[in-house]
């Protein structure tokens, strides 16, 4: 079964806390605290793996867990962290946020990609220890990993894309020129879902071709199978535009060449404007006057034009080596870069003015709350800019106002997850 969407939640470990203790030792007098640090918890990690094709796997497993980190020990030992979850999925896949669709990473290079970050390890009381707080009684929790709805979507990576209407040939073709074995059949939509084949050019050059579903009239808005698949070939830099110049079926190829491109401009303009190169199948039952029209036509659009029959692999060498030229003059196709984050919603801030937890140990001020975690994750301290951004979010959602009504003092620590300051009034 061919898939190329699912939505999936993925949920980072947590981190462990931190450990509550004092070092006992025989002859040993106050030995002060010994709480060790909670363990760090496992990160979601996308990878690429080309052995595989399809989303199918994720239409049975939708929740995707990290492990948690481990908790702090007696004697400063430190909680074991979380094994990080690797999920691999076909090269191509875009990850997006569920709700609004932002794009999030093109998992389309083979380096792994951290989608959720885990926890971090909670402190524990041998951190808090100061001359005047000898004793501390308190450690700090571990914090929550990051949860994220995705929505994965697959867009097959393939150099040349097979485009034209139903049972023009396009399965035959790819059949011939490379190892992939579509199903054919005189029938249309015959072929339910794209088909990946390796087209080897030489003892070393090689190509990746896509078949794509045939596409009809109204493909654009959803009409036929087509409209499922055109995101298939997004990412194709060349076009081989199959048409059955004999019009076995009754229909003009010039036309079918019209309709489909013009299908195209309506998915995608940038797509419609992608180099082609005009295939005419078939050639074995078409006469001399239809394939010269043909051709008079691919002219009059400047593209390269190819007559072959591709059943008994006649002029299918020809096409192959152009297309393998044509591909030595084009650029890679660059992958899609990640959507920016969505500008700060002020009114949104203030509504969750008070959702937050302030708790209070002598000098130290610890601040909680789930949606200032998420918001963590974009704070950089090494930038002016980002900290003044941040302080502007302490200011809007009233936790500067929370921290001077509990009696904040210069000098004092405010800790919020993973960042710790001194209070500057």
């Amino acid at each position: 079964m061919f898939v190329d969407t699912a939505d999936i939640t993925v949920k980072a470990g947590d981190g462990g806390n931190g450990a509550v203790s004092f070092h006992r030792e025989k002859y040993v007098a106050n030995g002060g605290p010994d709480g060790g640090d909670g363990g760090k918890g496992g990160n979601i990690v996308f990878l690429a793996d080309d052995n595989l094709s399809t989303l199918a796997d994720f239409r049975y497993k939708r929740k995707y867990l990290a492990e948690n980190g481990e908790n702090g020990k007696a004697s400063n030992c430190y909680g074991k962290g979380g094994k990080d979850l690797v999920i691999r999925v076909p090269r191509g896949t875009l990850l997006r946020e569920a709700g609004t669709r932002r794009l999030i990473m093109d998992i389309s290079g083979s380096e792994p990609f951290i989608a959720a970050k885990g926890g971090r390890g909670g402190w524990g009381n041998s951190h808090f220890a100061t001359p005047t707080r000898q004793c501390p009684r308190f450690a700090k929790e571990g914090a929550p990993g990051e949860e994220y709805e995705l929505r994965l979507e697959l867009k097959l990576l393939a150099d040349v894309g097979l485009i034209g209407y139903p049972n023009v040939g396009k399965s035959t073709l790819i059949s011939v020129v490379s190892q992939a074995k579509p199903k054919i059949a005189n029938y249309h939509f015959t072929t339910l879902s794209p088909t990946l084949g390796v087209v080897r050019v030489g003892a070393e050059a090689s190509f990746v071709m896509a078949d794509i579903p045939g596409l009809i009239e109204g493909a654009g808005e959803g009409v036929g199978l087509g409209h499922r698949f055109l995101r298939h070939v997004e990412r194709c830099r060349l076009l081989v535009h199959l048409v059955d110049v004999s019009g076995s079926e009754g229909r003009d190829p010039i036309e079918d060449f019209e309709t489909v491109n013009a299908e195209l401009a309506v998915y995608s303009a940038e797509l419609a404007s992608r180099p082609q190169i005009l295939a005419a199948n078939k050639c074995d039952l078409a006469s001399d006057e239809q394939i010269e029209r043909l051709r008079a036509f691919a002219k009059e659009r400047g593209m390269a034009f190819f007559p072959m029959s591709a059943a008994i692999a006649d002029g299918t060498k020809p096409l192959v080596n152009h297309l393998a030229a044509e591909l030595a003059k084009l650029p890679p196709m660059p992958a899609y870069e990640p959507d920016p984050l969505p500008e700060i919603d002020e009114q949104a801030l203030r509504e969750q003015s008070r959702a937050f937890n302030l708790n209070v140990e002598d000098d130290l001020f610890i601040i909680e709350a789930p949606w200032l975690l998420k918001l963590m994750s974009r704070i950089n301290p090494d930038d002016y800019e980002s900290l003044q951004y941040f302080q502007r979010v302490l200011k809007l959602t009233g936790i500067l106002d929370a921290l001077k009504e509990a009696g904040i003092r210069q000098g004092d620590t405010v800790s919020i997850y993973d960042i710790e300051f001194d209070y500057i009034p």
